[in-house]
């Protein structure tokens, strides 16, 4: 499995999925796994750039501590918008669906997800959902921001909430059939011989992740369901003036909302553990250590949702227990980062464009790892929750880290999903804009959080110190912006006149690599797939050095002779 043949020039196939019918019904009733992540990998992009106008227009308005665009009641629905979209129709879609959807099959040796039909339904859900979303946004906007808390969102809100929750919910139903399918797949269609350890990192990543969706969505599905009810019907649940109690809301939402942070970064993780590997040419350190951590990042995750809630009505000890759990999660994340910077460290290094995206999350995630126990320890949270603080440290996990996960593994599966090269120049400089502009968006809210200034504040009139940390984060948002639009050219590019990829331009030894061609094949493989070697063996390849070579500079392997 792990004997790469490098150097050959490749053709793409005369036929594969990408070409195996023509007409948009072909589509849209596809039921093959591979069709379907390239629809969500256009529908997630769409959904990522109106989440990302949304918050432009948001850093637009805080350069100037009066407010110049827009009213208040504007802001709070920019912001909200913001929110909800990149939460529930990027972060937490983007690397299973996408990503896993495409590569999970093949990385065991499958023709496709146990429930083909199930997939495609989720995918309609998801855009069903998504449109209905964007109409509660056309039609009057939400203002409860993202997390929807009562009573604000159940009746002291004029705004559309109850139509954008139908949207979320049917959003958390494409989550839960994505969930099935994966861990039906993992459990019964590996390839004889694919036992547990010889899973890649990715597959248990997202069998992981799985677990969470579909223990968690349906916890947040019953709490939109019930506001829409208290809303519609006046059902006393959670707003006290109809006998509820508000507090509930906050466990049940954070019960699924916490660990859906894990729902958003385990992939990522999983994606770096790959291409940490393949670009050092070595096996995972610690491969066991990492599959356990991931298991227990899953497992723990479900019981620190109350760090959410220092200064509800819970009880001191209960704050005190969940301070604890939430130190203690941070165990397993160390586990991963100490591991993959030993791959390197004992490995032979290749900067490619997805290694630059590795060292940007590497470095992104330590930053975000390491805030996040100021807010854990309620002695400090006491002064940083609700503030910018809070803001920077989530950016920095969920868009540091899962967004840098999700890039990197797009550009590392690129020449497999669609059979063609992009520049290696123009990855490079646009992983280097994404990283520098992402420190100066978001490292000075850190000052400001600091300082003071509370997250969701329209106005900062009373301090106008704040302004030149608004001003430095703003323009650091527009160095961003083009890091996240450079791809979208250089990627389409590469489609259009982009050199044959091969089956392995990376010299990877995972089975989408080594077994199927680029792209592949409708039904994945040609032949019967049985696993015989370790994962990542890469003690096997004998030709790394000609890659640090290619990857350095010279000729690319589509342009050598047989090696």
């Amino acid at each position: 499995m792990s004997q790469a043949v490098i150097g050959q020039r490749h053709e793409i196939p005369d036929l594969h999925y990408l070409n195996n019918g023509h007409t948009i019904a072909s589509w849209l009733l596809t039921k093959d796994h591979k069709r379907i992540a390239v629809l969500y990998l256009i529908s997630v992009s769409f959904m990522f750039f109106v989440g990302g106008l949304a918050a432009a227009l948001v850093r637009l308005e805080l350069t100037s501590p009066h407010g110049q665009l827009f009213t208040s009641e504007q802001y709070n629905k920019l912001f909200s918008a913001h929110g909800i979209v990149m939460v529930f129709f990027f972060i937490i879609p983007a690397v299973p669906a996408v990503l896993g959807n495409f590569a999970l099959p093949i990385m065991i040796g499958a023709k496709d997800l146990a429930f083909p039909r199930l997939n495609l339904l989720s995918w309609y859900l998801y855009v069903v959902g998504a449109l209905i979303v964007l109409t509660s946004f056309i039609l009057g906007g939400v203002d409860a921001g993202w997390t929807f808390y009562t009573p604000l969102s159940s009746i002291y809100s004029n705004t559309q909430i109850s139509l954008c929750l139908v949207g979320l919910f049917l959003a958390g139903f494409s989550s839960i059939f994505t969930g099935v399918n994966f861990i039906a797949t993992v459990h019964k269609m590996r390839a004889p011989g694919m036992t547990w350890f010889k899973l890649p990192h990715f597959v248990w990543a997202n069998y992981a992740t799985s677990l969470i969706i579909v223990l968690g969505t349906p916890v947040v599905a019953i709490t939109l369901v019930l506001v829409i009810l208290e809303r519609t019907l006046k059902f006393g649940i959670f707003s006290p003036e109809l006998g509820g109690d508000p507090v509930l809301f906050q466990h049940m939402f954070w019960f699924y909302s916490h660990p859906a942070v894990y729902i958003m970064i385990l992939p990522a993780m999983g994606v770096i553990s790959e291409l940490v590997s393949c670009f050092s040419r070595r096996r995972l350190f610690g491969y066991e250590m990492v599959a356990f951590s991931t298991v227990a990042i899953a497992a723990i995750g479900f019981l620190v949702w109350g760090h959410h809630m220092f200064f509800s009505s819970q009880s001191v000890l209960q704050g005190i227990i969940f301070s604890l759990l939430t130190l203690i999660v941070a165990v397993p994340s160390a586990i991963k980062t100490f591991n993959w910077v030993l791959t390197m460290y004992k490995g032979s290094v290749v900067f490619t464009t997805p290694m630059i995206y590795v060292l940007g999350f590497i470095g992104l995630f330590l930053v975000g790892g390491l805030t996040g126990p100021y807010l854990g320890a309620v002695a400090c949270d006491v002064h940083l929750t609700g503030t910018y603080f809070v803001v920077a440290h989530f950016h920095f996990i969920m868009v540091g880290g899962a967004i840098m996960g999700f890039l990197g593994g797009l550009h590392f599966w690129w020449p497999k999903m669609f059979g063609r090269m992009y520049s290696e120049f123009w990855g490079r400089l646009s992983a280097l804009v994404v990283f520098i502009g992402f420190n100066f968006t978001f490292f000075p809210q850190f000052i400001l959080g600091y300082l003071g200034m509370p997250r969701r504040y329209h106005y900062y009139y009373f301090a106008p110190e704040w302004q030149i940390y608004n001003i430095l984060s703003s323009a650091g948002a527009s160095v961003l912006a083009i890091g996240y639009l450079m791809p979208v050219f250089y990627l389409t590019a590469s489609l259009i006149k982009g050199k044959p990829a091969g089956p392995n331009p990376w010299g990877a030894t995972g089975l989408e690599w080594n077994k199927t061609s680029s792209p592949p094949d409708t039904h994945n493989f040609h032949e019967k797939i049985v696993v015989t070697e370790p994962p990542y063996n890469y003690d096997a390849i004998s030709d790394n050095r000609d890659y640090r070579k290619m990857w350095g500079g010279e000729p690319l392997e589509w342009e050598k002779e047989t090696v």
